[in-house]
């Protein structure tokens, strides 16, 4: 149950935070919080990650759909695992939501953290991205090599 509630107020930060971005910005508006290295900066991208895929939108909700659908007919499994497994799925699946739930309703996802050295990105990015090294983690602690 935590990691549903831990999925759902990961979700209900990307969806607030971008409903913000999108209600108090202007579209290329950036707004220094810790010049010159954050700042917030309101875009949207088409694509995938670091705009790979620009125009992708359907494809990219229909892949984050698909993962979501094939995590849940798991979800017995993967609770059967490891911690970092655990959290990693239920980490990246509401990453992967938050992003789909753009695509499907704006046909791009709202970006805003800028800090410069690196593409733009949201709240949903990082689950996925924390998700995704969980994941990784698990499978370096459990290389037999």
């Amino acid at each position: 149950m935590r990691y549903l509630i831990t999925s759902c107020l990961i979700l209900a930060a990307d969806r607030l935070s971008k409903y913000l971005v999108m209600h108090t910005m202007v579209e290329g508006e950036s707004i220094p919080i810790l010049a010159p290295v954050f700042y917030l900066t309101y875009v949207r991208n088409s694509g995938a990650a670091f705009g790979l895929l620009k125009g992708g939108a359907p494809l990219l909700a229909g892949l984050a759909l698909l993962g979501v659908v094939l995590a849940a007919w798991q979800w017995k499994r993967i609770m059967a695992q490891g911690w970092r497994v655990r959290w990693g799925t239920a980490a990246a699946l509401s990453g992967a939501l938050g992003n789909m739930i753009d695509r499907l309703v704006y046909g791009s996802v709202v970006d805003f953290f800028d800090i410069r050295i690196w593409p733009i990105f949201n709240v949903a990015d990082l689950a996925i991205s924390c998700g995704v090294v969980l994941l990784f983690w698990e499978v370096l602690a459990h290389d037999r090599r």
